[in-house]
């Protein structure tokens, strides 16, 4: 199995369309996310590819692993959102997230839990990424649906995309 690393930023009148345009930004918009807590199988490979390909059929299930980051209007905030993961020699790992204002303190949190869920699991992290990003609500590219920066909502986000999707019913 694949694991994709898809990050987006969006922008919106409400805090899900904003999440909706993240979504699209990563393309994975038209599918239903069931999201997962942390473990990587031994036997997936992990890619980090920015946005993902076409997986499958819109209304899909899509498995993940999620860090988001919303802020509100008018807060003058940025939207950091950070998905770090470790692997050891066995292939085995995991995935931390973490949000919040400032990307570098979310990436920090995200490595000091990486930190903690291997000492946890007592072994050796052999691979280990952490992909940050960030949606300030003034970036013309974060805008989306016409908003003025008075009432919008922004979000990032990075995804942890588990294989193709598959029917939900």
């Amino acid at each position: 199995m694949q694991i994709r690393i898809v990050t987006g930023t969006g922008a919106g009148r409400t805090a899900l369309s904003a999440y909706d345009a993240a979504l699209a930004a990563a393309n994975v918009h038209d599918y239903n996310l069931v999201t997962v807590s942390s473990v990587v199988p031994a036997e997936a490979t992990v890619e980090v590819v920015g946005t993902a390909p076409d997986l499958g059929a819109v209304g899909n299930r899509l498995t993940v692993v999620e860090a988001r980051a919303t802020v509100g209007p008018d807060t003058g905030d940025a939207a950091s959102a950070a998905l770090g993961w470790t692997r050891g020699a066995d292939g085995r790992g995991l995935f931390y997230e973490a949000s919040g204002p400032d990307a570098e303190t979310a990436r920090e949190v995200v490595a000091t839990g990486l930190e903690d869920g291997v000492t946890l699991r007592d072994w050796e992290p052999v691979t280990r990424g952490i992909e940050t990003v960030r949606a300030d609500p003034t970036d013309p590219d974060v805008v989306a649906g016409g908003a003025s920066p008075d009432e919008r909502y922004t979000v990032a986000l990075a995804l942890a995309v588990y294989g193709d999707s598959t029917p939900i019913v």
